[in-house]
């Protein structure tokens, strides 16, 4: 997949393009069929597959206050869009300069001169433009005149429950990482380096590493199970997500101890997957009680993974008839 942030880079139109506008946080399963059916349309003609986001996302400039935590870093969307089998990720820089076009010049200077579209993919409630006043139905009267074909996908769901960003994000947001595998098509994980803590859990038996993470979306504080990824290599693994109560913590840690693991980690990446929320984070009476709470943990831990697995791209991208 080519991967274009500068839309100057772009000399000329691309052949044939088929064009899918969003965000597309996450990237969940809806996305996953919006990619797919972009991609079929793209072989029909013998055209060029394209994702047009922006990075960041809008909200970030247009409303900060709202503090909207992704699911994804950029890094991770990228990857997850290559997977996919989309021939470019078109994502520039999200200005106010851009959150200022009329739609109608967005459409005809970048999507059709610029990239060249011939079709353009969009969800039901897909908005863009100066005051979000581009939709769908403005779509299709500009193709009209301008020459494009507009596709307007209805919510894409399974057993009458909508793929959705926002709905994930509340999932999360609440611990339920176990369910929100329905609607992402994996796991929800995260990666970040380990950074020296204050090495309490080596003087309670159970050394963790701590993690620093890019990822904005945490899920609620408390006790995980999950595999972490180190390396070729997948542990099953413990994770406790908050502030450390017990010993009066004011700032927020992820903390990973590993089943089986013997050695040093700082300065290296984990990746991991959650699969679990074993208990909320709460605050013992002392170091006893919470040694042995964190023995339960790893008991139940070990129960909850001895047959679960993580689910690759494959499967997350296969296609469901």
């Amino acid at each position: 997949m080519k991967t274009i942030t500068d839309l100057s880079r772009i000399k000329e139109p691309f052949p044939n393009a088929v064009v899918t506008l969003g965000n597309f946080d996450g990237v969940h399963l809806g996305h996953r069929e919006i990619f797919h059916h972009v991609i079929d349309k793209a072989r029909e003609a013998d055209g060029t597959a394209i994702v047009f986001s922006f990075h960041p996302h809008p909200l970030k400039v247009l409303d900060p206050r709202r503090e909207l935590k992704l699911l994804n870093t950029y890094d991770e969307k990228v990857r997850l869009v290559a997977a996919s089998g989309v021939d470019v990720l078109i994502c520039p820089t999200f200005t106010r300069e851009f959150a200022a076009m009329r739609p109608e010049q967005f459409v005809h200077d970048i999507l059709v001169e610029r990239i060249g579209a011939r079709r353009i993919v969009v969800g039901y409630d897909y908005r863009f433009g100066r005051g979000r006043q581009g939709d769908a139905d403005f779509l299709e009267q500009l193709g009209c005149r301008l020459g494009f074909e507009v596709d307007v996908l209805s919510p894409i769901s399974r057993d009458g429950v909508i793929y959705s960003s926002s709905r994930i994000r509340e999932m999360i947001a609440c611990g339920e990482v176990d369910q929100v595998v329905a609607l992402l098509g994996r796991q929800y994980n995260l990666e970040g380096q380990v950074v020296h803590g204050d090495h309490r859990g080596r003087e309670l038996g159970f050394p963790t590493a701590n993690l620093v993470t890019e990822k904005e979306m945490l899920p609620a504080p408390g006790v995980y199970a999950v595999k972490a990824r180190h390396g070729r290599r997948l542990y099953d693994a413990v994770v406790n997500i908050g502030r450390k109560p017990t010993f009066e913590g004011s700032a927020q840690t992820i903390e990973v101890h590993l089943l089986g693991f013997e050695g040093s980690l700082y300065g290296e990446r984990l990746r991991i997957y959650f699969f679990q929320r074993l208990r909320p984070e709460k605050k013992f009476s002392g170091v006893d009680s919470l040694i042995e709470a964190i023995r339960q943990d790893v008991a139940h831990a070990r129960e909850v993974l001895k047959n679960e697995r993580v689910i690759g791209y494959r499967e997350y991208l296969r296609r469901e008839r």
